[in-house]
């Protein structure tokens, strides 16, 4: 066991003088009360160390011990449907308001385990060996992915610790290997897989501008940048709760405490409306506020990505939901501040860039070392400072993500959501997943989309004009386009997380209101062609109708959307003849 001697302490950053070898990113037990750290930088003798735990009271000639392992998490069945902090420690074993100085992470709970594999069997990294009892995905006990052999002996199927050992493997070389239903892992390590698949279907969000306009891939990356109050962390709830992943990740980075309480406080009461049951059954949450050590906030994002790749070994799709990154580069920026780094742009370090990509990157679409499929889709908050997009984190991260949600302070503050503006926000990826949405029979999704943009675009250019010369003093034709974007943004952009209707929206649904929509657009347009006025298309009871579309128009009623389109075709016929017994 290595150790060492501490010289110098700074915050959660320390010096120690090594009598025995280190290595980087080593785990450390630090002082009396072995607090977790973990090696940084080595220097001769001299090693430096970052400290995940409240530094208060150490002082130098305080002793440091190496674990000679990588800081680790435990992954296993007991993660799932539980609370942690950003080192996987359980917040449930607190005193008082805190956690035990040293505290381990360690998880205390037995669940009714089956095995899968039998004696002389087998068996290799990653394949499953055995499932725990319970409701929800997630509940496979998996190999390791460096461990490989023949079962020796597996126990009868009943009830074990987690950390019991139930399985006993003989390697290659006749080593043995015990096994249990959890496993090790280092965070910063990306859990291998047997290649990456191509992104080539979407993450159904069940919110319409992101599943229409700026629609990310399964196994995707995007990013969700905004300003204080433009509705991140509500959005992310929202994701989490509607879209169409098996498995939910949420870490709560640096985030205030009062924020993190609210979700710490409404994930457990949550109902899964895919089974009726609470939604914590698949969920994890990592919560790192802002007053907890510096050192554990940059850890916490490892942390959960490690989680998230432990769930996809397992064939399942998961979302991981991070609030927010800029947090976790304040935390680098300080602890590299501390180190005496060079800093690089407002302050960062000059790999800032490099761990941006390390994290996102670990977002894929894989085949597991099982032979199945699973997927990590990333979605980063990120918190710029006076919603300046060009500040540092926010301009690297659209470097390595493929969807960008921009929020906009004055939609928020009209009180639109979500408050992405359509016209700063991006999508790569259509062109692959506009094959997605032909095999859901909606063939025109790419042609839609373009002309919905377009039609956005338009309106902005109309309305800077129109705030000089007036609405009224505009063509016809403009004036249409107006009315056309307006009824796009309230009636299809537009939707409340809060309405039992309108709070998701399925592919099929959305579909069905963008065709509707669109054909009433057509209509208008040939309206004014034909001479009729923008101001009486306004005035038209439809029209009033497709603006609540979304709050009136249920999943249950898709079906009836021919009942629609023909009520659209009889009002403008209904219009034009009165037109034309009004020219007569």
């Amino acid at each position: 066991m290595s150790k060492a001697v501490i010289q110098w302490i700074g915050g959660p950053v320390l010096k120690a003088r090594a009598s025995s070898p280190f290595h980087v990113h080593e785990a450390l037990a630090v002082g009396e009360q072995r607090l977790l750290g973990e090696v940084i930088q080595l220097s001769g003798d001299t090693i430096t160390a970052q400290v995940y735990e409240d530094t208060t009271g150490l002082r130098p000639g305080d002793p440091v011990e190496g674990t000679g392992l990588p800081l680790s998490v435990a992954l296993g069945p007991g993660i799932l449907g539980h609370i942690f902090d950003g080192l996987l420690r359980p917040l449930g074993d607190v005193t008082q308001h805190w956690f035990k100085p040293g505290l381990a992470a360690k998880r205390h709970g037995s669940f009714e385990f089956t095995p899968a594999v039998k004696e002389g069997d087998q068996v290799k990294g990653g394949q499953v060996f055995g499932e725990v009892a319970g409701e929800g995905p997630g509940r496979a006990c998996l190999v390791p992915p460096n461990v490989s052999g023949r079962v020796v002996s597996v126990v009868e199927p009943g009830e074990y610790a987690e950390d019991a050992t139930v399985l006993v493997l003989e390697d290659a070389e006749g080593r043995e290997r015990k096994l249990s239903m959890q496993h090790d892992w280092p965070v910063r390590h990306p859990r291998p897989s047997a290649g990456r698949l191509p992104a080539d279907a979407p993450m159904v969000t069940g919110q319409r501008i992101l599943d229409t306009l700026f629609p990310v891939a399964r196994g995707g990356r995007a990013a969700l940048p905004g300003g204080f109050g433009t509705g991140k962390t509500v959005l992310q709830e929202s994701l989490a709760k509607w879209c169409d992943a098996d498995i939910i990740i949420y870490v709560g980075c640096g985030e205030r405490g009062n924020e993190m309480a609210e979700v710490l406080d409404e994930f457990p009461e949550l109902e899964d409306p895919r089974t009726g049951r609470p939604l914590m059954e698949r969920t994890v949450i990592i919560a790192n506020t802002s007053n907890m050590p510096v050192a554990a906030r940059e850890a916490s994002i490892y942390t959960a990505i490690t989680v998230a790749e432990y769930f996809r070994d397992q064939g399942l799709a998961v979302a991981l939901m991070a609030d927010s990154t800029s947090r976790w580069a304040e935390a680098l920026r300080e602890v590299s501040g501390r180190l005496g780094e060079l800093p690089g742009e407002s302050g960062y370090p000059a790999y800032l860039a490099s761990r941006l990509a390390d994290f996102y990157e670990r977002a894929a679409r894989v085949k597991t070392l099982a032979g199945g499929e699973g997927s990590v889709t990333v979605i980063g908050a990120v918190s710029p400072p006076a919603g300046d997009f060009s500040e540092p984190v926010t301009s690297h991260t659209k470097r390595y993500v493929r969807s960008f949600w921009a929020l906009d302070r004055g939609r928020a503050q009209a009180r639109f959501y979500p408050a992405i503006h359509p016209l700063t926000s991006y999508a790569e990826d259509v062109d692959t997943l506009a094959r997605w949405w032909q095999m859901q029979g909606n063939s025109e999704w790419k042609a839609h989309r373009r002309r919905l943009l377009t039609l956005l675009e338009q309106q902005a250019k109309l309305e800077r004009m129109a705030r000089i010369v007036g609405k009224d003093a505009l063509p016809d034709e403009q004036q249409m386009t107006l009315l056309a974007a307006d009824l796009m943004n309230e009636g299809f952009l537009r939707q409340s997380s809060f309405s039992d209707v309108d709070r998701y929206c399925s592919p099929k649904r959305q579909t069905a209101m963008l065709n509707l929509m669109m054909q009433f657009i057509d209509q208008a347009e040939e309206a004014v062609s034909n001479g009729i006025s923008p101001g009486k298309i306004a005035q038209m009871p439809i029209l009033r109708k497709l603006q609540r579309l979304g709050e009136e128009f249920s999943e249950e009623m898709v079906a009836d959307k021919a009942k629609v389109a023909t009520e659209i075709g009889n009002a403008f016929a209904e219009l034009e003849k009165q037109e034309a017994a009004h020219a007569s």
